[in-house]
């Protein structure tokens, strides 16, 4: 029995599930937002959330080395002292939420959302319909019409 043991093993060897944070991780800060299983949502949790409060805090070569060992891709780590660190600034934790899903249809496991914070979905821009009577008259009208 697994009494008082800390973290979940996700049916993994320990480098596969390192790996497997270290990609969402990528994922998460690229994105601001991901689709995972419930309880890999809750495992990646906590690292990103002591990331994000290691940028806040610092923005020395000691954190940014810190953060590299898990984010290996500079850009990234540009991109988390830059843009996501101060995002928070006045934040004292709590970066990221959770929204769980629903099963999913193939196997049933459990889905969620692992999201910042502030995330705001993009907005899709509407395209403005043109008043023409070639466009408005269907394919045949316009077969017979020539």
């Amino acid at each position: 029995m697994r009494h008082n043991m800390a973290g979940r093993k996700l049916g993994r060897t320990s480098e596969h599930r390192r790996a497997l944070f270290r990609n969402q991780l990528r994922s998460l800060i690229q994105h601001e937002r991901i689709i995972t299983t419930l309880p890999k949502a809750k495992e990646l949790r906590p690292i990103i959330e002591r990331m994000i409060t290691r940028t806040r805090m610092a923005n020395g070569v000691h954190a940014r080395r810190l953060v590299g060992r898990w984010v290996a891709d500079r850009d990234l780590i540009k991109r988390l002292f830059t843009e996501i660190g101060p995002r928070f600034a006045s934040r004292p934790g709590g970066y990221t939420r959770i929204v769980k899903l629903g099963p999913r249809k193939g196997d049933g496991a459990e889905l969620a959302i692992l999201e910042l914070v502030d995330y705001k979905l993009p907005t899709v821009k509407k395209e403005k319909k043109k008043g023409g009577t070639a466009e408005a008259a269907p394919a045949e009208e316009r077969r017979s019409q020539s």
